[in-house]
């Protein structure tokens, strides 16, 4: 079994390639990594395998999508790769945000993640209410990510990219970091759920459902001790994440 993918042409993938380049250089120098990893995650996080809706085909540039409440101070993300786009006409807007998700990641000193273009722009946006809300236990997470097609693994290693970045109180209720160095992508949020000195940083209700759920706790204590592990895990679930309903499975 293995995944099928559109074939593009040589000059789009010479795009890709000058356009990672841009990225890498746009994200260090604007510090952007934690919103161009949610801008990604947010686009393909909708997807509904049952009704193959969703899914991170550039939807999430519409204004009423962007305007869904998990969505705030997204346009942010959106405004900045706009002059990008500019630049690679030839690009979708899909394969842009997903792209700049896995730059993200490898510019912060995460996995590298293996990225396959040919991801078409779409125009109709999914229904609000398909992203993960983080008032919400285990019970939810799965409901979330099952719907998505993803396993127990992928939510735990998923989670671990809440090492980037922080919560801000007007975007999403909540203020303050999951870790001291919210540019750094490492395995410090596993460390910082199990450890008891939390002074300063934050712990969502989703978050304490990784400790307190007997499935999810366990991928928790590994990725805390092997950071490797939780790379590898990590790199898989992100790939799988940006590639939901886009290539056919053989």
């Amino acid at each position: 079994m293995g995944k099928s993918y559109p074939k593009v042409s040589e000059e789009y993938e010479k795009a890709v390639e000058k356009c990672k380049k841009q990225l890498r250089a746009l994200i260090q120098e604007k510090h952007c990594a934690p919103i161009m990893l949610r801008l990604a995650w947010h686009a393909a996080g909708t997807y509904d395998m049952h009704s193959k809706t969703g899914g991170p085909f550039g939807t999430i540039r519409n204004t009423h999508e962007l305007s869904h409440e998990a969505n705030n101070g997204l346009d942010v993300a959106v405004r900045l790769l706009e002059p990008i786009k500019e630049q690679f006409p030839i690009l979708s807007y899909a394969d842009l945000y997903q792209l700049a998700g896995v730059v993200a990641v490898e510019v912060t000193g995460g996995p590298e993640i293996d990225f396959h273009p040919g991801r078409p722009d779409k125009t109709e946006s999914p229904p609000e209410g398909r992203l993960p809300d983080a008032l919400k236990g285990s019970d939810h997470l799965r409901e979330v990510f099952y719907r998505m097609g993803m396993s127990d693994k992928d939510i735990v290693a998923l989670s671990g990219a809440h090492t980037l970045g922080r919560c801000h109180k007007e975007r999403s209720g909540f203020e303050g970091a999951w870790t001291n160095n919210p540019l750094v992508f490492d395995n410090s949020y596993f460390k910082e759920l199990l450890s008891d000195e939390k002074e300063g940083l934050i712990q969502l209700p989703s978050d304490k459902a990784l400790l307190e759920d007997p499935v999810f706790r366990p991928y928790v204590e590994k990725y805390a001790q092997d950071e490797d592990a939780f790379f590898a895990d990590y790199a898989e679930a992100h790939l799988k994440l940006s590639e939901l309903g886009f290539a056919d499975v053989e």
